[in-house]
């Protein structure tokens, strides 16, 4: 198996920075915990594709709403893949929880984005069943799945990103 990429956590600033925006009122030393908890992204056994993200805090999605989940990681990637971020296939299957835009698209280039490549995720509970999504602390909830990619033989790119999400657009 060929080793294409290291995950890494974001420094506490950014956490912090990105988690309050989804959660105004959590105090400073909360943060420390959940940010000092942060486990990194793992496969679960030796044929496992998928990388598994642990949920950062106890989680409770009801049917039809979303939330967008700072991670507190980062990943650096070899030119010439991606990571590619889906839901946990038990979690897809029982609960119909999704990603909001499908797949997370993670380019190698983003690690050096201003937001230091910190990887949120934006999952919602689809449930046709009315059912409240709960996933505890340090339980997989999304996983990443490296994937080499190729090009056009005229692709003449040569921008360098500098944003976060949705920049390479602009």
């Amino acid at each position: 198996m060929e080793k294409v990429a290291k995950f890494e956590k974001v420094s506490f600033e950014e956490f912090k920075k990105d988690w309050l925006k989804v959660n105004p009122s959590y105090p400073d030393e909360a943060l420390h915990s959940i940010y000092h908890s942060i486990k990194l992204p793992t496969r679960g056994t030796i044929g496992s594709a998928g990388y598994d993200f642990f949920a950062p805090t106890d989680m409770a999605i009801e049917a039809g709403t979303e939330l967008l989940v700072p991670t507190g990681i980062r990943c650096k990637i070899n030119p010439g893949y991606v990571l590619m971020i889906v839901p946990r296939s038990s979690l897809g299957f029982k609960y119909r929880l999704q990603l909001d835009n499908t797949v997370g698209i993670i380019d190698s280039d983003y690690y050096h984005a201003e937001n230091e490549g910190h990887i949120m995720c934006k999952i919602i509970n689809d449930s046709r069943n009315n059912d409240t999504v709960e996933i505890k602390a340090k339980s997989g909830f999304v996983q990443g799945i490296f994937v080499p990619f190729g090009i056009t033989i005229d692709d003449d790119v040569n921008q360098e990103r500098t944003g976060g999400f949705g920049s390479t657009s602009k």
